[in-house]
This record gives C-alpha cells, structure tokens and sequence, in this order.
C-alpha cells in the first residue's frame, strides 16, 4: 500500500465545492468526496468551527488529514471531515468569524487563506490494505463501528441506494422494523443486521457479500429479502411483546422459514410459557417454539440449598445405581449432579419435590435420551 504526505492549498480544496442534501458534500475540482459514505453526519460546534479559522487565519498548523484515492482518480475524505466542511463554509460565506466573513476580507487577507496548505495524506491500496488503514487510524477519538469501515470499501450506487433503505433517520427500514432490530440507522446497525441475515442465508461472509453486489445498480433484493423477514416475523407471531425486539429473526427466517406454524397455536403456548417461572430467558420462547430445543429457554436450575437438602434426604445414593444393584451407589455430592423427576417438557417443576440426585453417569444417559 501506498501513503505519500502532500501539501494541498485551501484554494484547491474548496474548488468545485458543493453541499446539497441530495449529492452529498464535494470538493477539490469534484474528486474529492468530503462526506462519503462511511463518514457520521455530526456537525461541530460554533466554538469549534471558529477555531480551525483562526488556526487558518494565523498560519498555525492544522493536524494531518487522510483521502484515500480510488482507481479513478477520485478521493474520499477518510478523516479531518469537520475541519474541511468548516474550511469550505466559511469561505463560501456560510458564516462569518468577528463580524467578518469571507467576502468581507481584504484580497490579501484572502489569499492568506487561499494560500494556507493543508497536510494530507493520501492512500492508494487494495480494499484489505485500505481497511486495515482505517481501523489503525481509528483507534483514537469516537471509533467507526465495523459496518461503517465496510462502507468505505465497498461504495458505490449499490451501497448509497442500501442505505437509502437502512440508513437514514426514519428510513423504510426503521419504520417496518424498529420493534425488531436494536441499534441505530444512522450508525449503519440496521444496515448490517440486514447483511449478516442474508449473507448467512448464502452461506458467505458479510464482506463476501458486499464485494460481490458492490458494482451493482441497486439494493432492490437486500430490502425485499428484509421485508419478507420482518413480514415472516409478524405472520408467525402476530402479537408483538419487548421479548421479540433483537432477536436474529433473519436466521430464524433462513432456518425456519419453509416450516409450516400455526400462529394461534403458538400464541397459547406463548401466554402460558411467558408464565412459567422455570424459564430464565424469555426471548428464547420463540427459538425453542421454532426449533423445539429447550435449551434456548435456561430452564432455571435447581439451587445449591436445594440440591444438599436433596443429597441428604437421599443419603447421598443415587437411586438408579440402587436400582441396578451396582457395586457402588454411595457419592460425595460433587460426584452428583440434580436432576428432573418429571421433565420440564412434560410439566415438571423446577421444585425440591421433583429433584432427585443422580450420579454424573446417569444424570447424562437420561439427559441424552
């Protein structure tokens, strides 16, 4: 990978430079992308865009900026987003410092800014060389999250048209399905819940994923595969409860999704299962009713107190050892292991009236049946 140091003047940078909703925030002749896709929309602080004036305006220096340079030709800002916008607002008039702004200036007093070189460094790499360059220069200050450094690899009008499902304050994405996803839209958490879900559905990585689609024209097939999950979702168990909220629905749609459920069935089972106290995880009920696995539930345990108080009423024998007449049926409690009389599964509490203790040897061969 290549990193070279230039000095590049503010005349340069703020030529060209347009901000507008819908093209985003360009300079330096076009080529530069100063707010590309991976980059948060956060804005500073009066206090702070007045200050990279006047560090301007002195002839201070600035600290070192980062564009990564694509085989076109063309830039990306990869970090001194803020800075740059400032730069650019100010002499494009957007607001004044003292009482003066830009045009308020003397031509000399212009120039001075005009003139004024930015450091920067530019990258030239491989999408992995590129990547590993972000995270290194993402150590300090408020981190990029995973999803937000895949987006500065793989951008392009599939990426921009994914995110206008996944990304946006009140995007589609957020009004089908914020009852079901955690995280945040604009930190792109939505956007690589979708990947993770469909890119697990095709058996390849995230990445693999975003590489393979990345030159493609639009996201179409990410945002409908998401609202048949969602729709999947809401069909199956059509009451809502908090429980459902962060649950990996996508997996579950990829797994479960060909099986056919009754949503009324399932519902009574729900009502009762969300009343039993024996189970610890709530938000395993819909898993263990797609799946049938009671280990999605953490079926409560029986307590330490519990389980001596059983150990001595048994005397520390294991009753199926006694029952096959073995040389040995006396344990140490450490040796034993407690166990359900009647199952779970067949209405059986998780109460000292329903716990015997087995040896380690049994306690597995019944657990395995």
């Amino acid at each position: 990978m290549q990193i070279e140091l230039y000095e590049i003047t503010i005349r340069e940078v703020v030529n060209g430079y347009v901000d507008s909703q819908e093209h985003g925030v360009v300079g330096y002749g076009g080529k530069l992308n100063i707010r590309p896709a991976f980059q948060r929309e956060f804005v500073y602080k009066e206090k702070q865009r007045n200050a990279v004036i006047e560090t301007v305006i002195k002839g201070f220096p600035l600290n070192v900026m980062y564009w990564v340079e694509d085989e076109n030709g063309n830039y990306e800002l990869l970090d001194g987003q803020q800075r740059t916008i400032s730069i650019c607002q100010y002499v494009n008039g957007d607001f004044s410092l003292n009482s003066r702004a830009f045009h308020n200036l003397t031509k000399t007093e212009q120039d001075q800014i005009y003139d004024y070189p930015l450091m920067i460094y530019i990258c030239k790499g491989n999408d992995k060389e590129k990547l590993d360059w972000f995270k290194i220069i993402n150590i300090a200050g408020v981190q990029l999250k995973e999803q937000e450094l895949r987006n500065a690899i793989y951008t392009g009008e599939w990426l921009s048209d994914a995110k206008r499902y996944f990304s946006k304050i009140g995007c589609v994405a957020y009004l089908l399905g914020n009852k079901y996803l955690n995280g945040e839209v604009n930190r792109q958490d939505y956007l690589e819940t979708a990947l993770s879900w469909i890119s697990a559905k095709e058996g390849i990585k995230l990445e693999d994923y975003m590489s393979i689609h990345q030159h493609d024209t639009h996201a179409t097939p990410l945002w409908q595969y998401f609202q048949n999950v969602i729709n999947w979702a809401q069909t199956v168990f059509p009451k809502y409860r908090k429980e459902m909220k962060g649950l990996p629905w996508g997996i579950f749609y990829n797994t479960y999704g060909d099986n056919i459920y009754n949503p009324q069935e399932l519902e009574a089972k729900i009502t009762l299962l969300m009343q039993d106290d024996d189970i610890t995880k709530r938000s395993g009920i819909y898993e263990y009713l797609l799946s049938g696995n009671e280990k999605h539930l953490n079926i409560r345990a029986f307590t330490d107190n519990e389980k001596r108080k059983v150990y001595e009423r048994q005397g520390g024998i294991c009753p199926h050892c006694a029952f096959e007449h073995r040389e040995k049926t006396h344990y140490e409690l450490d040796e034993m292991e407690a166990d359900h009389i009647t199952p779970w599964s067949e209405g059986g509490k998780t109460s000292i009236e329903n716990c015997q203790m087995l040896c380690k040897e049994h306690n597995r061969r019944k657990s395995n049946k």
